[in-house]
């Protein structure tokens, strides 16, 4: 009977040991996917600000929880599931859906570009915004950041068994959302502090709470700005890298020939100026993809609809 006991032991302890391995593993690999997916993640917090710009102050938070629920509620119910079922049965269809989706980011850059330029803008932007469409407005374009995030991170992992892949998206899908919300509260009731910090200080506190208060609309403009060439950056990224591997090389090896260029010539600047040469190939890609996307959506039918005889 004791040897029974040692023995059943010994197996619960080689059975903890395995266990523990395979969270260390699981921890490794999360923190490998999770670094690889930072790039988007910066674009990610740049470009949500922008959606709670013009609403009061008392329903910012609230917004961006709602926000942040339905960025959860991507990454865990429609990509999630996705991206390991086409993983595993038809990892070919990862590339065209997530093009689609860079698409369609490229174009939401270029339509806000084009409405700045233009002036034919929403006219309902100019009183109280529909909390509802500001809320799904943010939710879809956050889908096609968080489908890149994810799909980054699926790659890192692509070796893993199956149940552990899911496991460590799970994890990347909580913390990514965790670190980008929160990056993003912070931003936006940064003048709320502002207020807290000089609200009967003197000195230091208070020169560091009014810079704070006076310098947040500023810094708002410029997130506004950086979030709509981050989408043409990271639309246009999506495509340069979709285009090389449905077999269109032209593109990426033109991008990356000058990027490993200037990168083999710039010393110790180099990597950060590749990362500038990158970025800026991928933008224009997203920009004229934008725009051709946009006049096809705004430009030509209103051109056919100017062409038609008038009803007499």
């Amino acid at each position: 009977m004791a040897g029974g006991l040692v023995a059943l032991l010994d197996d619960v302890a080689a059975l903890a040991k395995l266990a523990a391995a395979s969270l260390d593993d699981v921890g490794a690999a999360t923190g490998r996917a999770s670094a690889r997916a930072v790039g988007v993640v910066v674009d990610d917090t740049a470009v949500t600000p922008r959606y709670v710009e013009g609403l009061s102050a008392q329903r910012e938070l609230p917004i961006i929880k709602k926000i942040a629920i339905g960025s959860l509620r991507n990454k865990l119910l429609i990509i999630l599931p996705v991206a390991l079922v086409l993983s595993q049965f038809a990892e070919w269809a990862l590339t065209p859906i997530l093009m689609l989706g860079g698409t369609y980011l490229s174009f939401e850059g270029a339509e806000k570009i084009w409405e700045a330029l233009s002036g034919h803008h929403d006219e309902a932007a100019d009183g109280p915004k529909d909390e509802g469409k500001v809320v799904a407005g943010a939710i879809r374009t956050d889908l096609i950041l968080s489908a890149e995030i994810m799909v980054i991170a699926l790659n890192e992992v692509e070796h893993e068994p199956f149940l552990e892949r899911a496991l460590i998206l799970i994890v990347v899908a909580l913390l990514i959302t965790a670190l980008v919300y929160g990056v993003v509260a912070l931003i936006v009731k940064m003048d709320d502090i502002g207020l807290a910090l000089a609200d009967g200080a003197t000195g230091a506190r208070e020169q560091i709470g009014r810079g704070l208060v006076t310098g947040m609309p500023k810094v708002m403009a410029v997130l506004s700005t950086v979030g709509i060439v981050a989408m043409l950056w990271v639309g246009g990224h999506i495509l340069l890298n979709g285009f090389d591997e449905i077999g269109w090389h032209a593109p990426y090896s033109l991008v990356h020939h000058v990027q490993h260029t200037v990168q083999d010539g710039a010393g110790f600047l180099g990597s950060t100026l590749g990362w500038v040469v990158n970025t800026f190939f991928s933008a224009v890609l997203g920009a004229i993809v934008g725009a051709v996307v946009v006049a096809v959506m705004h430009l030509l039918p209103r051109r056919s609809r100017r062409a038609q005889p008038s009803k007499d």
